[in-house]
């Protein structure tokens, strides 16, 4: 766009001709709690009405209220400059930088520590628009380069006004916010659905692998059973990293990286792999697809079952499954399993549980029928989160795409 008719060049980048570059400071009041209001005021044992913000309640463009601190009215009727009314901006400015969002009422909140106030000046700006702008990969740049980075990173009150951002006029500022807070609607709507979602099938997990619930036309007797009764628990090993010929070739190898950094209850495939020879000089061994590749340190309890064949590395205590147990039910099983797991772990610099612990645990066991329909319905509510988990994914790609088309004038809505 550079050199293009209608545009030129600022310091937050290539801007259409008619928006302005400003600071913050030239059109919002920009404070925080100081330090005496704190110590002499505050007294979270003294509850109140009024919700301190602290940097933990502003996540992704607004307030979360899941864990509050508050403070008697009076206290923050004393401390008016610090007092938070609709329309002013929040951001977090230590540690967990550049957190923004808008407060939405008026009588109900005050700052915390280590949380600055933007009041900005309406005829100018758009506060939802200032919050659109701050939050965009744009804005949380220069936050960041903005921050002096100490043991701490931390943006001082001066840096904070002395910020740049983009100001087209204001009924331009107000259209890209609403085109903006209309997606972010959906993305809340999405995010509370899934959630609800998630929550359902805990309760249909605690309810259906406990027998608590039973399902239509089951009602035989379920049997007590340890690990090692259903299951052949084997180990992983790790072949030398010095020998080249171990590695790089056909056999995947598994690592709790591979489990942890995937979601989902399948393993599809591995960072690295091995050769036969890299298999046969060292302790891995060959585990049939459907196994059930359970971490057995630091991460202990993550669980994904191999879709194919597959080795490990020695932080595993893997489950092949005998015809007793359908492997998807005692996956889910598993999952309810990990504080027993973690009891279990010993270690000091890493816990880890050992095989003959894994194989001690006991597990209620229905009938195989029944096992494999409770693992269908639990198997179809994890179809329907994935599902809305890809659209609340898409809905976010969205908004990226429009804030970075919108908020630099690449696309102009007046």
């Amino acid at each position: 766009m550079v050199g293009k008719a209608g545009y030129k060049q600022t310091d937050t980048g290539i801007i259409p001709e008619d928006w302005d570059c400003s600071k913050i400071g030239d059109y919002s009041f920009v404070t925080k709690l100081a330090g005496f209001e704190y110590t002499r005021h505050f007294d979270y044992s003294k509850s109140g009405s009024i919700i301190a913000v602290r940097g933990l309640n502003i996540k992704n463009g607004r307030l979360n209220l899941d864990d509050i601190h508050t403070i008697p009215e009076k206290t923050s009727d004393d401390l008016p400059r610090s007092k938070l009314k609709k329309g002013d901006l929040v951001m977090s400015y230590v540690g967990t930088l550049g957190r923004v969002a808008v407060i939405p009422e008026n009588h109900k909140y005050h700052l915390a520590p280590n949380v600055a106030k933007l009041s900005v000046n309406r005829q100018f700006v758009s506060p939802e628009y200032l919050c659109h702008y701050l939050n965009s990969s744009q804005g949380q740049k220069s936050i960041v380069e903005a921050a002096a980075s100490t043991t701490q990173a931390a943006l001082s009150m001066r840096n904070l006004r002395g910020l740049f951002f983009v100001r087209p006029a204001l009924a331009e500022q107000e259209a890209i916010a609403a085109a903006l807070s209309d997606v972010d609607a959906l993305i809340e709507s999405l995010e509370q659905l899934l959630a609800k979602k998630r929550q359902v099938k805990q309760g249909a997990m605690q309810e259906l692998l406990s027998g608590k619930r039973r399902l239509p036309g089951f009602s035989g007797v379920w049997a007590v059973k340890r690990l090692g009764d259903i299951a052949e628990i084997v180990s992983g090993g790790t072949p030398s990293t010095r020998i080249r010929e171990y590695w790089d070739g056909d056999i995947d190898w598994c690592t709790p990286t591979d489990i942890t950094g995937t979601e989902g209850k399948y393993l599809f495939h591995t960072e690295k792999r091995i050769t036969e020879e890299g298999l046969k000089k060292s302790s891995a061994n060959l585990l049939p697809k459907g196994t059930l590749l359970l971490c057995s340190r630091a991460t202990i309890g993550e669980v994904r079952i191999a879709t194919k064949t597959v080795c490990t590395n020695q932080g595993f205590k893997s489950l092949i499954c005998s015809d007793q147990v359908y492997n998807e039910f005692l996956y889910y099983v598993i999952l309810t399993l990990k504080p027993k797991l973690l009891e279990k772990g010993i270690g000091s610099t890493f816990l880890e549980i050992s095989k003959k612990d894994t194989a001690s645990v006991e597990i209620d066991l229905p009938p195989f029928e029944e096992q494999t329909a409770i693992a269908e319905i639990l198997s179809e509510m994890d179809a329907e989160i994935a599902a809305l988990d890809a659209k609340l994914s898409k809905a976010r790609r969205v908004k990226e795409g429009m804030m970075q088309e919108l908020l630099t004038g690449r696309v102009r809505l007046v």
